[in-house]
């Protein structure tokens, strides 16, 4: 079903003043038909009522699961993940169950793993080794319902190590030749690349065939495209032309009464023309 949704609403950072719960059918409401999320519970095992009552909120919806992360810490915090974080190995781990079972329950098949921030202290290569063995574990996970691990470069965290699509394609390289995973792909985000200085066309052009999921917002300040300068509409086109089918993330944040002015209502929910 992903692949023909165009777009679909992240709603762990749109519509934020409704209960999460509530958030699904307001995605709905608005006329898209996929909603993806960060983590959404506090804790990396929750309670299965907590588990159910999510699953419930979208099949109450009819909106489809289109991505899910990984836990990944304490977000408001500054934390970006915990795959390469020493000392937190079990606490994700656990997770990587949760997760998949709720893939399977929700038709859901990419999940996104954040690489996590470099610890103080901590050497480098040796988080970079465990970032390895933990993105094997996680991809071996959801293989069994035919999942895809995403991995992304990420801005504003100056201790994340994974700035631009190289960097990333290069983990999910080392993943692939150390361990044998293949289901990881490169989480295409064209805002983190735009301000971390990348040239989102070389970008798109040296790795579109790498491209798993693509996440929107503009620049400057991470609002809706059309806020800022960046030539979004260019780049989806270009790689929907190229052959990406999948649906695109609305990732930004906006205080507007309508989040989603800025895109014509008929083409939230309908198979992209140029997909292939």
């Amino acid at each position: 079903m992903a692949s023909q949704i165009p777009y679909t609403v992240n709603a762990s950072i749109l519509l934020t003043g409704l209960p999460l719960l509530e958030r699904p059918a307001a995605v709905g409401a608005a006329g898209f038909g996929g909603v993806e999320l960060w983590w959404p519970f506090p804790t990396a095992t929750p309670d299965a009522d907590e588990v159910d009552a999510l699953v419930r909120a979208l099949e109450q919806a009819d909106v489809q699961l289109t991505g899910l992360n990984f836990l990944a810490g304490d977000m408001p915090a500054g934390d970006r993940g915990l795959v390469s974080w020493p000392g937190r190995e079990e606490e994700l781990r656990a997770n990587l169950d949760v997760v998949t079972a709720i893939g399977e329950r929700t038709g859901c098949r990419a999940f996104n793993a954040l690489y996590g921030n470099r610890v103080e202290g901590a050497d480098p290569a040796a988080q970079d080794d465990l970032g390895a063995e933990n993105l094997h574990l996680a991809a071996q996970a959801v293989a069994r319902i035919g999942g895809t691990v995403l991995l992304e470069p990420v801005s504003g965290t100056p201790a994340y190590p994974l700035k631009t699509s190289a960097d990333a394609v290069a983990v999910i390289d080392r993943v692939a030749s150390e361990h044998g995973s293949t289901n990881i792909g490169l989480l295409l985000d064209v805002y983190h690349l735009s301000v971390n200085g990348a040239d989102v066309d070389a970008e798109i052009a040296a790795y579109r065939d790498r491209v798993a999921h693509v996440q929107i917002a503009d620049a400057p300040g991470r609002g809706a495209p059309g806020s800022g300068d960046l030539p979004i509409t260019r780049w989806i086109e270009d790689l929907r032309a190229g052959g990406y089918a999948g649906p695109v993330g609305l990732e930004y944040k906006t205080d507007d009464a309508d989040p989603f002015a800025w895109l014509p209502r008929g083409e939230r929910a309908a198979e992209p023309a140029v997909a292939r």
